[in-house]
C-alpha cells in the first residue's frame, strides 16, 4: 500500500506511510461508530409526550478523490459513510486508482459485505454521472477549486448534499521572537514536503520585520534537501506528478520573477541522475513576493516557498485575510499574548500555534473555509457523521384514553389548557 501511494506522486516511502497510517486514523475513529451517531431523548416534553432523535443513513453515497493522498483521502470517506450504513461508490484519481483498489480489497477481506463499497473508473463523464445520478444523495470531493465548484454546483443542483474540498494558499507568520531552528525545520518541512502537493502544505511565509537572516538560513537548509525518487531511502522529495504539473509549477515560478520577486533558490532545472527525463522540480524560494503577483494568487502545487514581508503583526494578518482561501495558517512565536489575537482574528479554518500543518486527529473535524470548501458539513469527525445520515426527530405519546378530550383543531402547545 505504501509503495502504490508514493509511486510517481513527489512522496518518500516515509510519507507515503503517513498517508496510509492518517487514513487508517479515520478508520479507527469509525469503529465506534455507534456511539458517535447517538441521537437524543427528552422524557415528557409535554404531558405524557417523548420526544427523541435518530441519526439514519442516507443510502447510495460517492466520493471522488485527487492523485495526491491516493490511501488517506479515500478512507476520510467511505469509512464514515459504510459505517454511518449507507452504500458508496469511490470514483480514485485516474492518474493512481490503485490504492482504492487496495482498500477496496482489504475491505472485502475483513467482511464488508459484497455492494457496499463501489470502485467505478474515469474522468469527467464519470464526475458527471456521480452529479446527475438520481441514486447517489451526497457526493465527497477533494481537488481543485476548478473541478470541486463544477461539481458542487452541478450536483447541488440535482438536490445532493455535497462537501467540496478545494485549493489553497496556506501562510506561516513569523514573529521575530520565534525560535529559529524550530521554526526553519517547519516551514522547509511543510512547503517542501511530498515536493509541495499537498493542499496544507505551508507556501507562503509572512516574516514580521527584518527577514534577511531569515531567507539566508531557509535557503542553506533548503539546499541541504536531496531531490530523488520516492523509492530511494536518503529522498527528501520526489517528482511532482506528471510533465504537465512540472510545466505549470515552472510557469509560475518564471511569472514571479517577471513580475519583480527575487529568486532565492531556483529548482527548475535541476537533473536526477538516472532519471534525466523525470518530473523533477527541486525546493524554490522566492522573495519580495506581492499579493497582486500571479505566483501568489494561484495555488502552485509544488516545491515552491513565497516570501512576503510585513511591518507588524497587524499588517500579517491582513495579508492573510485578504487571501481567498481558508484551509490554514500558522504562527510561529514565543507570546502566547500574540498567538491568542492570531487564532481569534485569523480568517482560516485551521490555525496551527508552532504547528506547520495543523490537520487535526479524525475525532474534530477538517474545517477548510472560503474558497477552500464548499458546503456546509466538513469531513470526518462530528460533522462527518452529520453529512453522511439524516436526522429524524419522533414524538410519541401513549394514554390509557387519548380520545377523550375531544377534537380540537387549535396548533398543539406544551401549555395545558
Amino acid at each position: 500500500m505504501t509503495i502504490t501511494a508514493e509511486h510517481g506522486k513527489g512522496k518518500t516511502l516515509k510519507d507515503a506511510q503517513g498517508d496510509v497510517f492518517r487514513g487508517l486514523e479515520v478508520v479507527e475513529h469509525a469503529c465506534g461508530m455507534a456511539t458517535l451517531q447517538m441521537g437524543e431523548y427528552v422524557s415528557n416534553v409535554s404531558s405524557g409526550i417523548d420526544t427523541y432523535s435518530i441519526r439514519e443513513p442516507l443510502g447510495v453515497c460517492a466520493g471522488i478523490c485527487p492523485f495526491n493522498f491516493p490511501a488517506m483521502i479515500p478512507l476520510w470517506m467511505f469509512p464514515v459513510a459504510v459505517t454511518c450504513g449507507n452504500t458508496f461508490v469511490l470514483k480514485p484519481s485516474e492518474k493512481d486508482p490503485g490504492a482504492s483498489i487496495i482498500l477496496a480489497e482489504l475491505a472485502m477481506e475483513a467482511g464488508l459485505p459484497k455492494g457496499v463499497l463501489n470502485i467505478v473508473h474515469g474522468t469527467t463523464d464519470t464526475v458527471n454521472a456521480i452529479c446527475d445520478d438520481e441514486n447517489i444523495r451526497a457526493i465527497s470531493f477533494v481537488g481543485s477549486n476548478t473541478a470541486g465548484m463544477h461539481i458542487y454546483g452541478r450536483a447541488a443542483a440535482k438536490g445532493k448534499r455535497v462537501q467540496s474540498n478545494m485549493g489553497a494558499k496556506n501562510h506561516a507568520v513569523v514573529l521575530p521572537d520565534a525560535s529559529m531552528d524550530a521554526t526553519l525545520n517547519a516551514l522547509v518541512a511543510a512547503g517542501f514536503g511530498a515536493a509541495g502537493q499537498r493542499c496544507m502544505a505551508l507556501s507562503t511565509v509572512v516574516f514580521v520585520g527584518d527577514s534577511k537572516l531569515w531567507e539566508e538560513k531557509l535557503v542553506e537548509l533548503a539546499k541541504s534537501l536531496k531531490v530523488n525518487s520516492g523509492l530511494e531511502p536518503d529522498a527528501d522529495l520526489g517528482p511532482v506528478i506528471s510533465k504537465q504539473a512540472k510545466e505549470r509549477i515552472c510557469k509560475l515560478i518564471q511569472s514571479g520573477v517577471d513580475d519583480g520577486a527575487r529568486l532565492l533558490l531556483d529548482g527548475t532545472d535541476i537533473v536526477v541522475p538516472g532519471y534525466e527525463r523525470g518530473n523533477f522540480v527541486g525546493p524554490t524560494i522566492l522573495t519580495d513576493v506581492r499579493a497582486d503577483m500571479e505566483c501568489y494568487k494561484e495555488e502552485i502545487f509544488g516545491p515552491v516557498l513565497l516570501c512576503m514581508h510585513a511591518d507588524s503583526f497587524d499588517e500579517a494578518i491582513k495579508i492573510v485575510n485578504r487571501n481567498k482561501y481558508g484551509n490554514g495558517a500558522s504562527l510561529f512565536t514565543t507570546s502566547g499574548i500574540v498567538a491568542r489575537k492570531f487564532q481569534n482574528e485569523i480568517e482560516a479554518g485551521q490555525v496551527g500555534i508552532n504547528v506547520p500543518i495543523p490537520v487535526p486527529l479524525p475525532f474534530f473535524s477538517f474545517t477548510g473555509s472560503k474558497a477552500s470548501f464548499a458546503g456546509d458539513l466538513n469531513f470526518y469527525g462530528k460533522a462527518g457523521v452529520h453529512f453522511f445520515t439524516q436526522i429524524k426527530t419522533i414524538t410519541q405519546q401513549w394514554k390509557d384514553s387519548p380520545g377523550g378530550t375531544g377534537v380540537s383543531l387549535a396548533m398543539p402547545t406544551s401549555q395545558k389548557s
